[in-house]
């Protein structure tokens, strides 16, 4: 059974028993969580499951707040890194919507293509919702102790102590992030063959926005954005603890080709074999 046909059936199963479950859909910029997600609403849709989406990018703090968070990182950007968003504006609405019996949901919304792609807030988006999917690059993701230690740092060697620094600061910065990753009743994950492959997917995705006459980044500007959310949160660090716990995950090749998917508990051992 793929993830698609488990995960309906599992959704069916959870409004038979009354529970408004979110799925957490973790995966690189660039791998496509958004298609996905599209893709799955559709499938829920035609087996009668009102499935909404949000990302954790729609819970991003407004412009001049975000600014002041961001200010003086290694990277140069206004977005992506922990301490960017503002968790609770997603947080409440969903546990709001677990209280309430309509199955009424409100969720933010963020615009990344305002501003030549600096992005804006949004109107919000309200409806009835079965289950709910957060997608993010950083959904999952936990705070680790004793990061300055030298066995801690020994993965991040190739960042420079001002990307050092920024990394401990994005590091407290998930506390923030935990009562929303707890709501999750399922994590899935997008993983990519080799980690260099995320810039070469954003440029494309961002070649594509250019094409369709939206706002859209120069490449140079892409590098920033894809740099800002690896070194903020080293994937060797935060990324593979996540990938442990994961209930479903989907390998992709530089194509975003399907090269295995499994649980979380059995990618480890396939990713080596790799």
């Amino acid at each position: 059974m793929s993830f698609e046909d488990d995960l309906l059936v599992w959704l069916d199963q959870q409004r038979r028993l009354g529970s408004r479950p979110v799925i957490g859909l973790n995966g690189p910029v660039g791998a496509g969580k958004s298609t996905l997600a599209r893709q799955l609403q559709q499938r829920a849709a035609a087996a009668d499951l009102k499935l909404a989406v949000a990302s954790i990018d729609d819970a991003y703090l407004p412009w001049q707040a975000r600014l002041e968070a961001m200010a003086g990182n290694p990277f140069g950007v206004s977005r992506v890194p922990p301490g960017s968003h503002d968790p609770e504006a997603l947080l409440k609405p969903i546990l709001a919507w677990r209280g309430n019996a309509e199955g009424h949901l409100h969720l933010p919304r963020f615009d990344k293509t305002l501003h030549q792609g600096v992005g804006d807030r949004v109107a919000g988006w309200s409806g009835y919702a079965d289950a709910l999917l957060l997608e993010g690059w950083l959904v999952g993701c936990q705070p680790m102790a004793d990061l300055t230690s030298s066995q801690r740092l020994a993965p991040c060697l190739d960042l420079n102590a001002a990307e050092q620094a920024w990394m401990l600061r994005c590091n407290k910065a998930l506390e923030a992030y935990q009562p929303l990753w707890a709501a999750l009743d399922r994590l899935v994950m997008l993983w990519p063959l080799r980690w260099s492959h995320p810039l070469r997917w954003r440029i494309q995705a961002e070649a594509r926005q250019r094409r369709r006459g939206g706002g859209w980044m120069a490449p140079a500007e892409v590098s920033q954005l894809v740099r800002a959310s690896l070194n903020s949160l080293p994937p060797e660090l935060f990324q593979h603890p996540v990938l442990a716990k994961a209930n479903w995950v989907r390998v992709l090749d530089g194509r975003r080709r399907m090269l295995w998917e499994g649980s979380g508990g059995a990618a480890p051992a396939w990713l080596d074999q790799s």
